[in-house]
């Protein structure tokens, strides 16, 4: 959970809830062939013997009440890497802050494969 302090109350949002709204913010850019799962969703998935884990490519984290969020990807072959990290940074950050009003302090976008079309 993600928890941030308001004038109101707490705020908590799933790690869950952040890994399917940045994976399919990041699915829609084009030249993006899939999510990946980092080393540390591997891992966790082996531990805890799930199939598929269900916060595929995606690790959200908070710090000094800001999100730093990570993205692990594969790219299409033959596409523009620089162009599509960008797009990915742009997107996911504007998706987050609209979609929960919480401030976006990075996005890190881990190019781990490449795909032929």
């Amino acid at each position: 959970m993600i928890g941030f302090e308001t004038s109101l109350g707490t705020i908590e949002i799933s790690q869950e809830y952040f890994a399917n709204l940045i994976g399919h913010a990041a699915s829609e850019c084009y030249g993006v062939a899939g999510m990946l799962s980092s080393p540390y969703q591997t891992v966790r998935s082996r531990v805890l013997r799930r199939a598929d884990p269900v916060d595929k490519g995606v690790r959200v984290r908070s710090e000094d009440g800001k999100l730093l969020v990570d993205i692990h990807i594969a790219v299409t072959y033959g596409v523009n890497i620089s162009a599509i990290v960008k797009s990915i940074v742009h997107k996911v950050r504007y998706t987050v802050e609209e979609a929960t009003g919480f401030p976006v302090a990075k996005v890190n976008v881990f190019v781990d494969s490449m795909k032929a079309q």
